[in-house]
């Protein structure tokens, strides 16, 4: 190594390459959950046939109807690289995606407090891992953290920035549905710079730029959405998947966060440092910065899903406003910054590369684990109906079947003999079909003749449900086999 690249990790530098490898060892774990295997179907099923389809191919109930499936091209890049490298693959593609998303969130707050900064970082991703599994919304993670960055390079007056925001728009309403939050994005900063004007400067007129370059790539990357698969309804898509009822009710995603839970505690701490930090800034809010946490923080009251948005939007808020607040507290101190800029001490630089090293071969040791084979398996199988699957691949009972919608994915990876009767991909059910599911499975009156009506011989479902427990006596119906996973009945 020569002496320049020795020197070249300085110790702000390695602050930052600790809290970034941290990141990755953080998103390295079990990659999937059971909307993985569908999305993962859906991708074989497009590179087997070379089309992406526009109808359901997956299930008995809603076979050969009309169906966006608008993460095809994420659905290919999971696809392929499981195809290539198995869970490993997806555990390190998610590590990626979420390690990527926190470099742009770095790359607004360069010049933040360091530790104000390292700290946060950690808490932000610590707030995000909700959600970080092997499904197409990782790729929507990251681009919400690319447009902000972009966004943030626009009001810092590089207009440039702004040349990559309709392209960017393109790739992600080809990869996830989630490309709405991009036009909330830039909604919010343009209502911002329309703020800043009025209320900050006291300005009376509002000048065409740059709020009107800012609306102009707006209306061009909305323009720009209907280059997709499935044109212009992608511009309606969002609002048919919000106006599922069924959602809020009873997916636990959609709903409002449970903060008894521990792991939603480190969004409650990001809202009261923003609060702090702004309050003790000593200086007016940025119109767009107090827009977009306030908006973040309500959308992730209404659903946890949001959550993990909330994390990467207000991360950079925190460390600035708080940056200026440590700054001014310094100040009052009589207390000044140290220079970063000084040569290190060749024996520092050696110290620093240990470090980094050693914080390397930690973040080996804590990764291979998740990523091994028999741990998927046995993360499966302590959610995932294994021995069921299994059972019915041997002895091959009749169909169709009624499953479980939580199973639905897996079902649909690893059981292709069977069609499902409803899975994750709520916009294809619809609201009434959903409902009707859950009136099914609940035993609501009239299930008996609900089951005959979809033609049911084979029910496939948690072993506690209302379902299983008045199907063990009912002399229609035979057990077959049973655990504490799953229980199958079979029609007599």
């Amino acid at each position: 190594m020569t002496s320049r690249a020795a020197r070249w990790l300085t110790f702000d530098r390695l602050v930052t390459a600790i809290v970034l490898i941290s990141i990755f060892a953080m998103a390295v774990r079990v990659p999937v959950d059971s909307d993985t295997w569908w999305h993962l179907e859906s991708g074989r099923w497009i590179v087997t046939y070379q089309e992406i389809p526009q109808v359901d191919p997956f299930s008995h109930t809603r076979l050969g109807a009309p169906w966006i499936d608008h993460s095809w091209l994420a659905q290919i890049v999971l696809f392929l690289v499981y195809d290539a490298a198995g869970y490993a693959g997806l555990g390190l593609l998610v590590a990626m995606l979420a390690t990527v998303a926190f470099v742009f969130v770095r790359m607004q707050c360069r010049k933040g407090n360091r530790w104000l900064l390292a700290f946060t970082l950690i808490t932000a991703a610590a707030t995000s891992g909700v959600i970080w599994v092997a499904r197409p919304q990782m790729f929507s993670f990251a681009y919400t953290a690319i447009l902000c960055y972009l966004l943030h390079r626009f009001r810092q007056g590089d207009d440039r920035a702004l040349g990559w925001i309709p392209p960017l728009m393109v790739l992600w309403v080809n990869t996830h549905g989630g490309f709405a939050v991009g036009f909330i994005l830039l909604a919010v900063h343009l209502f911002g710079e329309l703020g800043n004007q009025v209320l900050l400067t006291g300005t009376p007129r509002l000048s065409w730029c740059p709020a009107g370059r800012l609306a102009l790539v707006a209306a061009i990357s909305f323009l720009l959405v209907s280059l997709n698969p499935n044109g212009v309804q992608m511009w309606m898509y969002p609002f048919r998947t919000v106006g599922i009822g069924v959602l809020q009710d009873f997916i636990a995603e959609w709903r409002p966060p449970d903060f008894h839970q521990l792991h939603l505690q480190p969004f409650i701490w990001m809202v009261l440092a923003a609060l702090t930090a702004f309050g003790l800034s000593g200086r007016p809010a940025d119109w767009t910065d107090l827009t977009l946490v306030a908006l973040f923080t309500y959308m992730s009251l209404m659903a946890g899903r949001n959550i993990a948005l909330f994390a990467l939007v207000t991360a950079p808020v925190i460390v600035r406003y708080g940056s200026t607040a440590l700054e001014a507290w310094r100040v009052r101190r009589g207390g000044r910054l140290r220079s970063t800029a000084a040569r290190p001490h060749r024996a520092l630089t050696a110290l620093n590369w240990a470090i980094l090293l050693l914080v390397l071969v930690g973040t080996v040791a804590k990764s291979v684990p998740p990523l091994r084979l028999e741990a998927n398996r046995r993360a499966q199988s302590g959610s995932m109906p294994v021995n069921a699957v299994e059972y019915l691949r041997r002895e091959q009972p009749v169909g169709p079947m009624l499953n479980s919608y939580n199973w639905g994915g897996y079902l649909i990876w690893h059981l292709a003999e069977y069609p499902v009767f409803v899975d994750g991909r709520t916009d294809l059910y619809d609201n009434e079909f959903l409902r009707e599911y859950l009136a099914l499975v609940w035993c609501q009156p009239g299930w008996e003749q609900k089951l005959d009506d979809w033609g049911i011989n084979l029910v496939l479902i948690e072993p506690e449900s209302t379902l299983a427990r008045l199907l063990q006596e009912h002399p229609d119906w035979q057990q077959t086999i049973s655990d504490e996973i799953a229980v199958v009945f079979v029609r007599q």
